[in-house]
């Protein structure tokens, strides 16, 4: 059995990094958790109700609900993997807090009374423009992911400069609100770029379980679960978007 050197990891990150393929490779793994979006408010019925639980009432996440979480999220050896976004962080420390007896506390001790000993994994895209052509066409076609159901209300996709243009200015902002809660926390995360991640996927994740002190059993080899979906479309997007 492996000897972790964290209790719990989050992975932070914003939309179209590589998120899923990380989360894929680290799950495959065996030792590393099974990281996933619990904490996103959009799922934590489908969750609770996969898990047999009461629904968070008011949608806030609880104690009862972060206990199944951790519970579905830990493999045998007792770590906890999670992927969190930078704007659902702010919704699970005001959660928490708001569960929490104690007072004046700060967001990292939140984290880690329901966490134990935390670290932070930071997946980041060098291509922003790139990033932003992913999102977007991934919300007018409803196609994030090969493995998943297309959600119905679907378009092709058509370029839309305007929708880029905001994207790109969330994917900046998301990106800033991490750097400064990294900076006002004194913490110093595990830094994943995503076209290194893209580029050798194995490599990449194996770096990450060195990180959080997690050997790989000798019978185990990591599943590459997900490809890159970019296409020509993305090339010409974002060559036009570049152009302007």
């Amino acid at each position: 059995m492996t000897h972790p050197g964290c209790d719990s990891y989050l992975i932070c990150a914003t939309p179209r990094t590589g998120s899923t393929l990380l989360c894929g490779l680290l799950k495959s793994s065996g030792v590393a958790g099974r990281p996933a979006s619990y904490f996103n408010r959009r799922g934590l019925h489908d969750y609770a109700d996969d898990w047999r639980i009461a629904r968070p009432r008011d949608g806030r996440i609880d104690e009862a609900y972060v206990r199944a979480a951790l519970a579905a999220g830990r493999t045998s050896n007792g770590v906890f993997g999670g992927r969190i976004m930078a704007e659902t962080l702010p919704e699970l420390i005001g959660d928490l807090a708001a569960a929490d007896s104690a007072s004046a506390v700060t967001d990292v001790e939140l984290l880690r009374a329901q966490f134990g000993r935390l670290r932070f994994v930071h997946l980041r895209r060098r291509d922003v423009v790139g990033q932003a052509v992913s999102w977007a066409k991934a919300l007018q076609t409803h196609y994030w992911h090969p493995d998943e159901a297309v959600k119905p209300g679907g378009q092709p996709p058509h370029y839309d400069e305007e929708l880029i243009s905001r994207l790109v200015a969330a994917i900046e902002k998301f990106e800033a609100d991490w750097t400064r809660w990294f900076a006002a926390h004194s913490i110093v995360p595990y830094q994943v770029v995503y076209e290194e991640l893209a580029a050798d996927p194995l490599r990449t994740a194996h770096k990450v379980l060195d990180y959080l002190g997690l050997r790989l059993p000798p019978d185990q080899q990591l599943v590459i679960g997900h490809r890159r979906q970019a296409d020509q479309v993305n090339a010409d997007w974002s060559a036009r978007f570049r152009a302007h």
